[in-house]
């Protein structure tokens, strides 16, 4: 009996495997889509190189869309945004594994309300009638945290209350909006914006932050449910243990983090409550973009 509950179980690991010969990882648009394919494809490969798992990225066109082409494309993951993931998580029961901490030593991240320096905006009054650069329905910090801001002090049509706002599709380009003065107000994650001061020091001193959101879990690598268990925790396991090895180590520096721990959906509590201060239904949002 006990020799086959064994090889039952060896041949459930096998399938997973055999199923699992390439995973379709998709790749919210946080950043430009290069960018993106840059910084992720040598943790795919340091992946495959440790499990034999070939991962495949795929760098989903909207934000708004994810849901959609997450099930379309027949992907087996992705690495969920905390708004898309709380999404995920409700909507489709997808499991959270894993998530980077940064190399400040958080693993979460938060948004921000900035606008210019020069441009005398100091608070929600000053805001009136002017423009604003979201970036897309289905982010936590460049449009949920706005939303709940603005609904907080007051303000409860957007449409009426500033001159006119639009979504850029990305968090960089958010920003970058803001400082090529297109707009007047801006809203992004501090980590990309942190990325840009980097980049370029004298931003810090051109913008001003007027309101920040609290943390929400880093963008963390969510699995469908269906998927094998077997290769689940295989994937999670080397995630959990690169640190630990210098070949792993090198690709996380590159990667632009310290290591990954473990998430689960408890940690997308704080997105939950900014949903509900923001007045949104997860289960009836249309977060789909025009």
């Amino acid at each position: 009996m006990a020799r086959v509950i064994l090889s039952i179980i060896m041949l459930l690991i096998f399938v997973g495997h055999s199923y699992a010969a390439e995973l379709n990882i998709g790749l919210i648009p946080e950043q430009n889509v290069f960018k993106q394919f840059k910084r992720y494809e040598p943790l795919g490969q340091y992946i495959e190189q440790k499990t034999g798992i070939k991962i495949k990225f795929t760098v989903l066109s909207r934000y708004g869309n994810i849901m959609e082409s997450f099930h379309k494309k027949k992907m087996d993951g992705a690495f969920w945004g905390s708004f898309t993931g709380a999404m995920a998580i409700k909507k489709h029961g997808v499991q959270p594994i894993a998530r980077p901490v940064n190399l400040d030593g958080s693993s979460t991240y938060h948004g921000y309300i900035m606008v210019r320096k020069d441009s005398g905006i100091k608070n929600i009054s000053d805001m009136k009638g002017k423009a604003v650069a979201f970036v897309e329905k289905a982010t936590t910090a460049g449009y949920i945290f706005p939303m709940a801001y603005f609904k907080e002090n007051g303000i409860k049509d957007i449409d009426s209350y500033f001159s006119e706002y639009y979504f850029t599709g990305s968090h960089d380009a958010a920003i970058h909006a803001l400082l090529e003065k297109k707009v007047d107000i801006a809203c992004a994650k501090n980590t990309v914006y942190e990325i840009l001061v980097r980049e370029d020091p004298g931003i810090k001193d051109k913008l001003v932050i007027i309101a920040t959101s609290a943390d929400v879990p880093s963008n963390g690598l969510g699995l469908r449910k269906e998927l094998a268990y077997g290769v689940k925790a295989e994937l999670k396991q080397a995630l959990l243990d690169m640190h630990l090895d210098p070949e792993g180590k090198k690709v996380l520096n590159e990667f632009g983090v310290k290591r990954f721990i473990g998430t689960d959906k408890d940690d997308y509590s704080p997105v939950f409550e900014i949903a509900e201060r923001a007045g949104i239904d997860l289960k009836k949002y249309e977060y789909m973009n025009k």
